[in-house]
């Protein structure tokens, strides 16, 4: 058994405020996780405008210019960032639905803090055996940096064979296994 000395944990406390703290500046980030089940693809997406490219999304969102966003204004950008986003599950597109959306205060896009946080559900049934996903994010811009990755799958019968993105990380392919589930009597 390790023992921990209390200065390494001091010295992790100092360091976790400063790096909580830290968000981009001239982008746009679009970061997206997938996690694969038996009857659906779940994608979460974290959408947080950097303080210099605040105000071109603030205008995209609040389309009346009223300084707070009605719930028609969001559905409306959600709609938008939903018609940006492609899958494809071995070779057919697949629709997307929204299960929750959370939008932060304008004052916090304009200080580049603000999340705005997309749960969304694709309804399909992998097959047994290979699967190929592609994720594809158009994003809203010169200015959009994607991150994208697959969480690692509760289904111990799921396994993640290889994943490959482009060099902006605005395509994603994902080539994963379901083995057969085996029946315990």
């Amino acid at each position: 058994m390790s023992v921990i000395r209390p200065a390494f944990l001091v010295g992790i406390a100092v360091l976790i405020p400063g790096m909580a703290s830290a968000h981009r500046l001239d982008e746009y980030l679009q970061a997206t996780t997938i996690d694969l089940a038996r009857d659906h693809i779940a994608l979460h997406l974290h959408l947080v405008p950097g303080v210099d490219v605040a105000k071109s999304v603030i205008q995209e969102l609040d389309t009346n210019h009223d300084g707070t966003l009605s719930l028609f204004e969001e559905r409306s950008y959600v709609s938008q960032i939903i018609h940006r986003l492609s899958v494809f599950l071995n070779g057919e597109q697949q629709p997307i639905t929204l299960n929750t959306a959370t939008f932060p205060p304008l004052k916090d896009i304009q200080g580049g803090t603000g999340v705005v946080d997309l749960q969304l559900t694709i309804t399909t049934v992998p097959q047994i055996g290979f699967n190929h996903l592609i994720y594809i994010n158009r994003g809203s811009g010169p200015e959009t940096a994607w991150l994208v990755n697959c969480l690692l799958p509760s289904d111990p019968t799921f396994h993640i064979l290889q994943q490959k993105r482009s060099p902006n990380q605005s395509d994603y392919q994902l080539d994963f296994q379901i083995l057969p589930s085996k029946i315990h009597n």
